[in-house]
C-alpha cells in the first residue's frame, strides 16, 4: 500500500483560519518547489554547456597552435622511417673549412620484387634484363621461380632506370626509397673521406656505413639522428687541395715517378689544410681492396712508411742546439769517410775538413750530421724523436694511419744514431715528418696533426725546443733554400725554408742503386712560419745538366717551389721583401741542387 504524505497541519489550520482552501495552498507550495527544482536543473545544464564549450575551444586552440608551428618550421624528413626502426636512414654532410660540400646524400631508389604478386614472371625477368644489361633474364627467372618471396634486384638505380622499370607495368616489382652517399669532389679528396656502403637494407630504408677514412672514423657521429643536420667540418681547404693535386700530378708525370704525396699543414695548430696521395681513387666508385685497383686505396701521405733522408738533419741540429752541444756557428769536423766497424759514411761531395753547423745543413753533410748526433748522444736522440712523435702511429683521424707505425732499429747502436741523424735507419710517414717540422719551426711547441677544423693551439706544456732554438733553426733552413741544396724551392717574396732528403729505396738485402724516395720538408715564411709543406716523390728522375738526376734538390725542391707559387695567394699571403739576416756560416751564395 502506497503511503500518501500528510499535508502539514500548521498550513491547513492557517489556511482555514484565513478562509482559504487548504488544497489550493498545498498546490501552490508544490508549484513553488517544482519551480525551484527546474531552476536548479537549468543552472546545472548551463554550467555543463559552458564547460563543454571551454573544452572545444581549448582543443581547437591546441590544434591551431600546432598547425601554426608546423607552418613556421622549415620542412625536413623524419629521422627514422617508423618508430622503433633500427635503420638509420640519414647521414650528416661533410664539408671543408669554408663550407664546401665534400660528402652528402642523394635520394634514390632500390628495386625489389615479391614473386607472389607477379602475374608474368618471365615477362618481368626479360623486362629487367633489357633495362639492366648486366642482368641475365634466365638467372632472374630462376631466382623468381625458386624459394622465397622477396628478392633484391638493384640497391641503387638512376631516375631514367626507375622510369623504365615503371613503364614495364608489371605487378610484383617495387621501388625501395633510400639515400645514397655522393662525393662531389670525386677523387680529389678520396684518401681523406674514404667512402661508404650500405650496411643494413630494408624495403623502405637503408643504412649507410663508413668503410674507411673520415667516413669510418666518425661513422657514429655522421649517423647520429641528433646531429644529422649538423655537417662535420674538416680542416681541409679544397682550394688548396685542388692546387696541390694539380701541381703534384704534373710533377709526377714530369719526373716519371710511380707515386707522390704532399701535405700542407698549419704550423700553429697542426690542422691539415691539404693532403694528397697519388695515384688516388674516386670514393663514388671505390675499388675493391683485393681487386685489380686495390693499390689505389693506399695513401702514401698517411700510410706510406719511408726513410726520409736528409730531412732528419734538421732534428739533429735542433736537438744539438737545444742541449747546448752546438750553436749555428759551431765548427764540425767533416773529414771523411767516417768509419764505424766495417761501415763507411760519406758525403755526396767533398766539403772540406770542417763546416759550421749551419753549413752542415746548407751543404747537407752526412758526416757532419753524424758527428753532431754522436756528440749529442743516443739517449738524447731517442728522447727528442719520441717527443716529436716518431715512436708512435700518427694520431690523425684516419683509421688507416693507425697501422703505419714508424720502423725503428731493433738495436739502437751508435751506428744507428749516426745514420738516423741523416734519415737512414728510421722510417716514418710524410705526415709524421710534417707534424715534427711544424713543432720545431713554430716556436718550439709540439703540434699533432688533425683533419678537423678548429684545433686549439698548443700550450707551454707542449714545448719541445726553446723559441731561440726554433728561430735559429728557421734561419738555417732558410739558408738551405736561399743558397744550399734546395735552391730550386726558392720563391721570391715568400721566404721558403726547408731541407731536402734523398733516400735509396730498400730492396731485399740492401738498397737499390737507381731508385729513391725524394722528399722536401719546409715552411714559409721562414721569419714567422705559418705553413709547413712536405713533398715526396717515389722513384723520380729527370735529365738535367747532362745526366739523369734523382735527388730531391732536382725533383722535390722545384715541386715545392711550384706549390708555394700556387697556394700562397689562395691562403691570403702576399709576397714581401726579405730582410737578410747574417748567419755564422759561409756567406757565399751558390745555386746548388743535391
Amino acid at each position: 500500500m502506497m503511503r500518501v504524505p500528510l499535508r502539514p497541519l500548521a498550513r491547513v489550520i492557517a489556511a482555514r483560519s484565513q478562509g482559504l482552501d487548504p488544497d489550493l495552498a498545498e498546490a501552490e507550495r508544490r508549484a513553488a518547489v517544482l519551480r525551484n527544482r527546474r531552476s536548479e536543473e537549468r543552472r546545472r545544464a548551463e554550467w555543463r554547456l559552458w564547460l563543454l564549450c571551454a573544452v572545444f575551444v581549448m582543443g581547437f586552440s591546441a590544434v591551431g597552435g600546432k598547425m601554426a608551428l608546423i607552418a613556421a618550421t622549415d620542412p625536413e624528413e623524419p629521422v627514422r622511417e617508423i618508430a622503433g626502426d633500427p635503420i638509420r636512414a640519414h647521414r650528416a654532410d661533410i664539408v671543408d673549412r669554408n663550407g664546401v660540400l665534400l660528402a652528402t646524400n642523394m635520394v634514390t631508389n632500390a628495386i625489389y620484387v615479391e614473386t607472389r604478386q607477379m602475374v608474368d614472371k618471365a615477362g618481368v625477368a626479360q623486362g629487367l634484363a633489357a633495362i639492366f644489361p648486366d642482368l641475365s633474364a634466365e638467372t632472374l627467372l630462376e631466382k623468381f621461380e625458386g624459394p622465397g618471396n622477396f628478392h633484391w634486384i638493384r640497391s641503387e638505380i638512376s631516375p631514367e632506370q626507375q622510369q623504365a622499370v615503371f613503364d614495364l607495368g608489371q605487378p610484383g616489382v617495387y621501388f625501395g626509397p633510400r639515400e645514397t652517399r655522393v662525393y662531389p669532389q670525386g677523387q680529389r679528396a678520396g684518401h681523406i673521406l674514404g667512402g661508404s656502403r650500405y650496411e643494413r637494407e630494408g624495403a623502405r630504408a637503408a643504412e649507410l656505413e663508413g668503410v674507411a677514412g673520415i667516413e669510418y672514423q666518425y661513422d657514429d657521429r655522421l649517423g647520429d639522428p641528433a646531429q644529422v643536420n649538423t655537417p662535420l667540418q674538416l680542416s681541409i681547404d679544397m682550394r688548396v687541395q685542388n692546387a696541390v693535386r694539380d701541381v703534384l700530378a704534373a710533377q709526377m708525370e714530369n719526373f716519371t715517378a710511380i707515386g707522390a704525396a704532399a701535405i700542407v699543414m698549419d704550423a700553429q695548430n697542426g690542422e691539415v689544410v691539404a693532403m694528397v696521395s697519388l695515384p688516388d681513387f674516386d670514393p663514388n666508385d671505390r675499388p675493391a681492396p683485393r681487386g685489380p685497383q686495390g693499390d689505389l686505396l693506399f695513401s702514401r701521405a698517411s700510410q706510406g712508411v719511408y726513410e726520409l733522408g736528409s730531412t732528419f738533419k734538421a732534428f739533429a741540429a735542433a736537438n744539438a742546439m737545444e742541449r747546448g752541444v752546438a750553436a749555428p756557428g759551431t765548427i764540425i769536423d767533416t773529414r771523411g769517410p767516417l768509419t764505424w766497424g766495417r761501415f763507411r759514411i760519406r758525403d755526396f761531395h767533398n766539403y772540406g775538413p770542417e763546416l759550421s753547423l749551419t753549413e752542415v745543413m746548407v751543404q747537407s753533410s752526412n758526416i757532419g750530421s753524424a758527428r753532431i748526433a754522436l756528440e749529442t748522444g743516443t739517449l738524447a736522440q731517442q728522447d727528442f724523436l719520441r717527443e716529436l712523435g716518431f715512436f708512435d702511429a700518427s694520431p690523425v683521424e684516419l683509421p688507416e694511419a693507425r697501422s703505419a707505425r714508424p720502423l725503428l732499429p731493433p738495436r739502437w747502436s751508435e751506428l744507428s744514431t749516426m745514420t738516423i741523424s741523416y734519415g737512414h735507419g728510421l722510417a716514418a710517414t710524410p705526415l709524421h715528418l710534417a707534424s715534427a717540422y711544424a713543432s720545431i719551426v713554430n716556436g718550439g711547441l709540439r703540434v699533432r696533426p688533425t683533419l678537423l677544423a678548429g684545433a686549439p693551439a698548443p700550450t707551454e706544456e707542449d714545448r719541445v725546443v726553446s723559441r731561440e732554438t726554433s728561430q735559429a733553426l728557421n734561419q738555417m733552413l732558410r739558408a738551405v733554400v736561399s743558397r744550399g741544396t734546395a735552391s730550386y724551392a726558392d720563391i721570391e717574396g715568400y721566404q721558403v725554408g726547408g731541407k731536402t732528403g734523398t733516400a735509396d729505396k730498400p730492396i731485399a738485402g740492401g738498397y737499390a742503386d737507381d731508385k729513391v724516395i725524394a722528399t722536401f720538408a719546409g715552411m714559409f715564411p721562414a721569419s714567422d712560419p705559418r705553413y709547413v709543406v712536405v713533398v715526396s716523390l717515389d722513384e723520380p728522375e729527370t735529365f738535367a745538366a747532362g745526366m739523369i738526376r734523382r735527388t730531391a734538390g732536382w725533383t722535390a725542391a722545384p715541386t715545392m717551389g711550384m706549390l708555394v707559387t700556387r697556394i700562397a695567394p689562395i691562403l691570403g699571403m702576399r709576397p714581401t721583401p726579405e730582410v737578410i739576416v747574417a748567419d755564422q756560416g759561409t756567406t757565399t751564395l751558390a745555386r746548388v741542387a743535391q
